[in-house]
């Protein structure tokens, strides 16, 4: 028996349980592996010895407690009549969760996480392309020609050009739908101040779509990117959010919003219908993936190991330069 499988042998099987369940930060979860999203209302949540939950209250059941999985959670929507606690709130925060409070029309009010990424490599690109107007109108350039197919986009297509590409398209998919679902003259309305006067379909729309804000703003914070800084909108602390949103709408919340034009209550039926079909899409692995694309077409990036790389040193001629050692002998 060698030294090292004595000492092994001399374990107490209580030692050996604590080091396999020691956590170590290989074992945080990646963006892709993340669940969807989950919409709360009229509940309680907050952080109890075991972990974050939520409290349910009903005349027929009482008071129930759900815990939320924050770990492999991506997005947090907090709908009406929903209070949460400090302690709770910052779980979440340290389990890179997007937690979004929304109003009865769900409109978006509020959005915050915690990149589970460390690396600033993508923030630096993004701000790179970004920065540049030509880089800009690339990105932008590629964003469309992925919407509507690659080679659509004529060489030399100014912005306000792909705006306009734009609304034809999207207006010819409104009416195809339309006219599949035999509900007549579509026109998209979205009034926060007249919510309830609105049709089934603008409705389930603009619930959907805020579903999928809430997803994209996860991946883009986790990846260490900025929501701010969009390529085709601007001027917003959602922008990118918008940007990302967009690939997206046309197969899957256009629709999802179209199908349940005879809905009673199309806001759920949406959240419900988005959430189960993104089982069948696998809606973050694509983001993720479609936003290193964008940022760096060249070349397929995976979101990097975490035990591997938490942080590296900027140098000017190197690029950059292991962090962790001492570079005293480098004087």
């Amino acid at each position: 028996m060698t030294p090292t499988t004595a000492a092994a042998s001399e374990r107490t099987p209580s030692e050996g349980r604590r080091r396999l369940a020691a956590p170590t930060v290989a074992m945080l979860p990646r963006i892709a592996d993340s669940l969807s999203f989950l919409y709360l209302d009229i509940v309680r949540i907050h952080q109890d010895d075991t972990g974050v939950c939520a409290e349910v209250t009903s005349e027929r059941h009482g008071t129930q407690t759900v815990y939320l999985p924050t770990a492999a959670l991506s997005c947090v929507l907090l709908g009406p009549g929903t209070s949460i606690t400090a302690r709770a709130l910052a779980t979440l925060a340290r389990h890179g969760t997007t937690v979004v409070v929304t109003g009865a029309g769900g409109v978006r009010c509020y959005a915050a996480t915690v990149p589970d990424s460390l690396t600033t490599t993508w923030l630096e690109r993004q701000t790179r392309s970004w920065a540049d107007d030509t880089s800009r109108l690339a990105v932008a350039t590629a964003m469309y020609e992925q919407r509507f197919g690659r080679g659509t986009v004529p060489a030399g297509t100014t912005l306000a050009q792909l705006r306009g590409l734009e609304g034809q398209r999207v207006r010819a998919h409104y009416q195809l739908l339309a006219r599949q679902y035999k509900i007549g003259r579509f026109r998209r309305a979205y009034d926060p101040a007249s919510w309830d006067t609105q049709d089934p379909v603008n409705l389930a729309l603009s619930s959907a779509n805020t579903c999928l804000y809430g997803i994209v703003h996860a991946a883009i914070t986790a990846l260490g990117c900025s929501p701010a800084l969009g390529y085709v909108h601007s001027g917003n602390q959602q922008a990118f959010v918008y940007d990302i949103a967009d690939l997206y709408k046309a197969e899957l919340t256009i629709p999802l919003a179209f199908s349940l034009h005879a809905s009673s209550n199309p806001e759920a039926a949406a959240r419900r219908s988005f959430r189960e079909g993104l089982r069948l899409f696998k809606l973050l692995p694509r983001i993720v993936a479609d936003i290193q694309h964008l940022l760096d077409p060249d070349t397929t990036y995976e979101v990097p190991d975490p035990e591997e790389q938490l942080v590296d040193l900027w140098d000017p001629i190197a690029g950059t330069v292991q962090a962790g050692i001492n570079h005293g002998t480098d004087l």
